[in-house]
């Protein structure tokens, strides 16, 4: 018998024996665990349950046939008013479990009695950097201790009993806009981070440490850097070949390329794998003068865990320029194809087309598109190149492009069930409008693309209700059951807007999955027949996750709206903007109920407005090249201050909180650097403006009923031309 098969072995025993039951040392778990999870289903072990990451739970009490009868069993407050991306691990009855700003929690998995919190205190400030909403997708449990990255770059190693701090480290260079926002893996006593910050300008990398001390192991960078200073190692000697030194990217954003969240491990093979993600700035003829490939942008990268050495790469997006990162979640499979079982590595990145590839060579088996794209016509088959539908893309003029930055499919976890042999993709249809920014300098503005937003953004005065009923049209998502062998989308569930949760299929013939409505919803995972649903008072954005404790399954999730769309889209509905963070359990039987929620909040009496229309039309434009990435297109938030409700002495302090950051410590920085006393003047009469017209909006009348179903009705006309002629 082979060493692995005796590891796995001893942990079914010990599992038999009690070892790892309810006397067990907290945290209790290692590689053989982990490679043995399928002998212990009541777990949730690891990120995406196994190494593998195919979020697939065995269990199969609550089935398709005993569906009706699930029930809230339970729910914790968290004490947050942020997204909550958080995958909870299970072990042996506690949940680990993490929430924004980086906070951690362990919970029992049976009542939902918080056991410890842990805040590592990051400061508010540093929410600046995170692109995305100051989230965090989970930590890693190991032999007694619990792993999480935070918003400022550190690693953190708590005791999995009591929440006190073992070690902390950091990973980053504090002078540089790092952040962490995704889960560790830990491979060989190795715990793997990356971490994000490309729109800001930083030079992307992986690094393992030492799960005993910290200490850092091996690191490798995705993109080289000056190459006057030489290279790190041969895998940058090699990558630099693939850029345009005439660029200048290690001075104009650091080449982006973070390594921001998905990672799989193959034991067997030995092979880490790797998602990197987008250029920085996105611009591919500002950052290498359209030149080369620029690996390892939106890659595949398999290394070596015990050196962190390049073994082989795949490239989704030859020298990007759209923010097409490959850093979505990653599926490791056995499947037959032609005949013959092959370990294959399944992927759909943010570019639109779904990957199956070889997971020990890196081999490109096959790829087709699971949205809407028109960036490009195919993936080469001979190659496994895209074929751009245009080489210039929108280096010449503006262009509308699907998928979208936010892409066809983002950082919501897929799941692959073994059982019906499909992968479902919380996918989403989103156009964006594309331009090069003219006259591109690096650090004029905190987000360095060289892309020009306002190309995407309302006109400044299109009518707010006009853009939001258009946005409603346009941005759909949908479950797309994916047969990887096929290539071919089997069914789909459609919904009515984009940015829904990631999945979970079970041994029960279910797929879970949450929603923006505000729903945990279960359907049949063979044919996505809705068979269940549970309100949950705000959007969904986790993945569930299924565990068993005394012998009675839970489906559990993090609820709690955010995220980038989340932030910046403005569309999620606001009944649930005044409930904040909380978890989750549902089993059959289960009898509890949520408390109701809260009133919506009411509108106070804005200022008198007494800007000029030019004014408000500079506002807002600063505004959406500001300051909407956060509080939300058209000022509409259901994540952040809702700056549309500011209340009088908000109003009166307007300038000292936006230009000398007042709130820095509430994570609202000063923008003096980029703004001047004139700018803040107009976007706060822009916000002014928007107040007045939400009052009129709220008070109603038939003219608004008609106008809104006529806005209606024109929205549905743009949708059905944009999907026609993009």
């Amino acid at each position: 018998m082979g060493s692995r098969n005796v590891r796995h072995a001893l942990a079914i025993a010990a599992l038999v024996l009690g070892i790892h039951g309810a006397q067990a040392t907290p945290g209790a778990v290692d590689e053989a665990r982990i490679i043995g999870a399928d002998g212990e289903p009541g777990n949730w072990l690891a990120h995406g349950r196994t190494y593998g990451e195919q979020r697939f739970s065995p269990l199969d009490g609550i089935n398709a046939d005993t569906i009706g009868k699930l029930g809230l069993a339970w729910y914790a407050d968290l004490g947050t008013r942020r997204g909550l991306e958080a995958t909870p691990i299970v072990v042996d009855g506690v949940i680990y479990t993490t929430g924004d700003w980086s906070r951690v929690y362990a919970i029992d998995a049976a009542t939902g009695k918080t056991l410890w919190t842990y805040d590592p205190k990051v400061p508010r400030a540093w929410g600046v950097n995170a692109c995305c909403d100051v989230v965090n997708r989970g930590a890693a449990v190991w032999k007694g201790r619990v792993y999480v990255g935070t918003i400022d770059g550190r690693l953190v190693a708590l005791d999995a009993a009591t929440g006190q701090l073992a070690w902390e480290t950091l990973t980053i260079d504090p002078s540089k806009p790092y952040s962490i926002t995704g889960a560790p893996r830990i491979v060989k006593d190795k715990v793997i981070i990356g971490n994000g910050g490309a729109e800001y300008g930083v030079r992307g990398y992986v690094s393992a440490y030492d799960a005993n001390t910290g200490q850092m192991v091996w690191r490798f960078w995705t993109v080289p850097g000056d190459p006057s200073r030489g290279y790190e190692s041969p895998d940058m000697e090699m990558a630099a070949k693939t850029w345009n030194p005439a660029g200048e990217w290690w001075n104009k954003g650091g080449g982006g390329g973070t390594v921001w969240d998905s990672m799989a491990y193959d034991p067997d093979l030995n092979l880490l794998y790797v998602g990197v993600g987008n250029g920085a700035p996105w611009n591919r003829w500002e950052r290498s003068k359209a030149d080369g490939d620029n690996l390892f942008l939106s890659s595949i990268v398999a290394l070596d865990p015990d050196t962190g050495r390049h073994v082989w790469h795949y490239q989704t997006t030859p020298s990007e320029t759209f923010d097409y990162t490959a850093t979505q979640h990653m599926i490791l499979a056995d499947i037959t194809l032609g005949g013959q079982l092959r370990k294959v590595i399944m992927q759909a990145p943010k570019n639109g087309f779904f990957y199956v590839l070889d997971r020990a060579t890196g081999q490109f088996i096959s790829a087709e598109n699971y949205v809407h794209v028109t960036w490009a016509t195919h993936v080469d088959p001979a190659t496994g190149r895209p074929v751009e539908s245009d080489p210039n893309q929108y280096r010449d003029e503006k262009k509308l492009i699907f998928p979208a930055p936010f892409g066809g499919h983002n950082w919501q976890p897929m799941s692959y069930s073994p059982l019906t042999g499909l992968v479902y993709i919380p996918a989403q249809d989103l156009p964006f409008t594309y331009a090069q920014e003219k006259g591109f300098e690096y650090g004029r503005h905190p987000w360095n693309m060289a892309v020009d937003m306002a190309a995407a953004m309302p006109p400044p005065g299109q009518d707010p209700a006009l853009t939001r009923n258009v946005m409603r049209a346009i941005a759909k998502g949908h479950i797309g059951a994916w047969d990887p062998v096929a290539q071919k989308e089997v069914w789909r569930v459609q919904h009515d807007g984009p940015w829904n949760g990631g999945m979970l299929s079970t041994a029960g013939n279910l797929l879970f999955q949450g929603n923006a409505k505000g729903e945990l919803v279960a359907y049949r995972a063979d044919n996505g027949q809705r068979l269940w649903s549970a309100p949950t008072q705000s959007g969904i954005v986790a993945p569930p996750v299924s565990y068993a404790v005394d012998g009675e399954q839970y489906v559990a999730v993090m609820v709690g709206w955010g995220g980038a769309l989340g932030l910046a889209g403005g569309i999620a509905p606001r009944e649930g903007d005044q409930v904040g963070g909380r978890l989750l359990a549902f089993k059959l039987g289960g009898s509890a109920q949520l408390p109701p929620a809260p009133p919506p909040p009411v509108l106070p009496q804005p200022p008198a407005q007494t800007a000029s229309a030019d004014t408000i039309g500079k506002g807002d434009a600063l505004y959406h090249a500001y300051c909407s990435v956060c509080h939300g297109l058209n000022a509409e938030s259901p994540t952040l201050a809702d700056l549309r409700y500011m209340q009088p002495g908000t109003h009166a302090l307007f300038d000292k909180i936006v230009l000398d950051g007042l709130y820095k410590d509430l994570g609202m920085v000063g923008w003096s650097k980029y703004l001047s006393a004139d700018d803040a003047n107009a976007i706060h009469a822009y916000l002014i403006e928007r107040a007045h017209q939400t009052q009129r909006e709220q008070a109603g009348g038939w003219w608004l009923a008609v106008k809104n179903w006529a806005y209606g009705v024109l929205a549905k006309l743009v949708a059905w031309f944009i999907q026609v002629t993009a």
